[in-house]
């Protein structure tokens, strides 16, 4: 087989491409043997003797692979750590997960009755003061102390 490197390269410019991705079709390397000129070179292009490969991407399959794990909690142990406890999950992010969840679970007690307005004032200031770790040991303090009110309807 005849050697179509100068070709190649030759096609590689009037392409615009690299020498990578220029792909010479077998059958007519003849045609392209004889092709010595650059117009010779847009000629069999057109012909489609000779064709510009697809470029190559990079694939996300690994990405979204690895994505999925993380979302599981896997690929997050010691040894991929760089940040300390509060530089990964501040502990301000979680006073206000958990300081919302605790008003939101008072106010529900004091719309539907269980609980009195000056109840409510007490135990606000309480969580505001961080006297309660979650809601749970909010609500073991209110049955505790018996500060829950039967409502209307019973409940």
């Amino acid at each position: 087989m005849t050697n179509l490197l100068k070709q190649k390269k030759l096609a590689a410019k009037v392409m615009d491409v690299g020498v990578g991705r220029v792909y010479l079709d077998p059958e007519h390397s003849e045609d392209i043997s004889a092709a010595i000129t650059r117009e010779d070179i847009r000629n069999l292009i057109k012909e489609g003797a000779i064709k510009k490969t697809p470029k190559k991407g990079i694939s996300r399959a690994r990405a979204r692979e690895r994505d999925l794990k993380r979302k599981y909690g896997h690929r997050k142990g010691h040894g991929r750590r760089k940040g300390g406890q509060n530089a990964r999950y501040p502990r301000k992010s979680y006073w206000i997960k958990n300081i919302r969840a605790q008003r939101r679970y008072l106010r529900k007690l004091k719309d539907d009755g269980s609980i009195e307005r000056s109840t409510y004032r007490l135990l606000y200031r309480k969580s505001k003061g961080g006297e309660f770790k979650n809601v749970n040991s909010l609500n073991s303090y209110i049955e505790n102390k018996k500060l829950i009110t039967k409502n209307k309807e019973g409940v």
